[in-house]
Formats: C-alpha cells, structure tokens, sequence
C-alpha cells in the first residue's frame, strides 16, 4: 500500500509529530530517514525489509560501505548521510559530557563510548582527559590492538595526562569479541596506570569496557 493511503497514525512522520520519536519502532525510525520507498515497496515496507536482512540497527550502522550500498534501497548517498548522523551523535554526546561532570553523569559516558567503540573490529583504548571538576576536556585513542602490559605504555599514557592538563581519567577500550568483561589483562595494566598516575596526582576514576551489548564499569565492580 502506498504510504499516503495509510491512516495518519501509521505514517512514521506524523506519528513522530503527535507522539514523539520514542513512539516509533526502529523500522519506523529507519523509513523517515530513508524518505522514499521503492516500486512496490513503499518505505515503511523497505526499513521493515531491511531491519530484519539486518537483524539489528547495530549491524546495519557498522556495516562496511560495500555491504551497505550492496542492499535494496541503499547506495553512497544514503551512506554518507548516515555517517553525518552519527558523527553529529557522537558530537551531541561529547558535548553533554564537557558541560556536565562526566562521573556524576555515568549514563552519559557509556553513551558516548558507545557510540564511539562499538562495532570496532580492532581493539582500541581511549583515554578521557577530566578537569578538577571532572568536565571532559578531551578524549583521545592512544593505542590499538590487544590491551595487555606490552601494548599499553604507562609512560604515554601520564606524558598524554599532563600535556593536556588533566585532573582525573577515565579509561575505556572495547572487546571485538563482543562480551564485556575484563580479563586479567585489562586488570593488570589499570593496576600498573593507577600506580604510575598517582605518581602525578592524577586519578583514575573508572576504566570502562564496551562490548557488544553492554558496558562493564571498573569502578562498579570495585576494581578501582
């Protein structure tokens, strides 16, 4: 059915105008970005049919831009307004964490991770450089690959700290394998930060962990 002959409650854009976007399913969300449909397939049918070739909006967000222009209905264009969407979200995240005290507002943070960590394939670890009130000054990615003693360098890590002025940190890197909780690696290298940072005066306030479908707070788990 074409999409203007549906009752108005069922058209994402107005359903969006009367109820607000939580209102709407993925799919639906999925359609008013996409604008337009196909022949045959008018563009609610079309997010339908790709949230469910794609299983979840995860997979088809980090998809290479072969895979993504490959699918029905998709193509450079569609790809590269959704690369400007979600840098604009990530920017919209870092924003609320540099206005407000980063550790008093945790959601914020594992918001912001998030988006920048999940569905990397490589492992990265990041670094947010706090001021005395604990506002984010910047972040930072200071290694790739496997987070063990070797990879990690204590040394960089406090040299980065007082060039930027830093308060606190907090560390975050993610697991490519999807599950979220640490290793004795990850344990043993925030145990060596924490020693060498106290040297400096500088805190770490929490060392957090993205994976697939969950962030896992040192500081939670009385780790730090």
């Amino acid at each position: 059915m074409q999409l203007n002959l549906l009752p108005a409650q069922q058209r994402p854009r107005e359903k969006l105008l009367s109820k607000g976007a939580k209102s709407l399913s993925d799919a639906e969300l999925l359609a008013i970005f996409l604008r337009t449909g196909l022949p045959g397939m008018n563009v609610v049918e079309l997010a339908q049919h790709l949230m469910a070739q794609n299983e979840t909006l995860h997979n088809l967000f980090n998809a290479s831009i072969e895979d993504f222009c490959a699918q029905k209905g998709l193509g450079t264009a569609k790809y590269v307004q959704l690369q400007a969407v979600l840098e604009l979200s990530r920017r919209y995240m870092m924003e609320q964490c540099q206005r407000k005290a980063v550790f008093n507002s945790p959601q914020s943070v594992y918001d912001y991770l998030t988006l920048e960590l999940r569905g990397l394939q490589q492992e990265v670890f990041m670094v947010l450089y706090l001021d005395s009130q604990n506002r984010l000054i910047k972040e930072e990615t200071l290694f790739y690959g496997t987070i063990n003693s070797a990879s990690v360098y204590p040394r960089e890590v406090v040299k980065a700290a007082l060039k930027n002025n830093a308060g606190a940190l907090i560390l975050a890197h993610n697991h490519p394998s999807g599950i979220a909780e640490p290793s004795q690696a990850d344990k043993l290298i925030t145990n060596k930060l924490q020693q060498a940072l106290q040297l400096v005066d500088i805190n770490i306030l929490d060392h957090i962990i993205v994976g697939a479908d969950n962030c896992i707070s040192f500081a939670e788990r009385g780790l730090i």
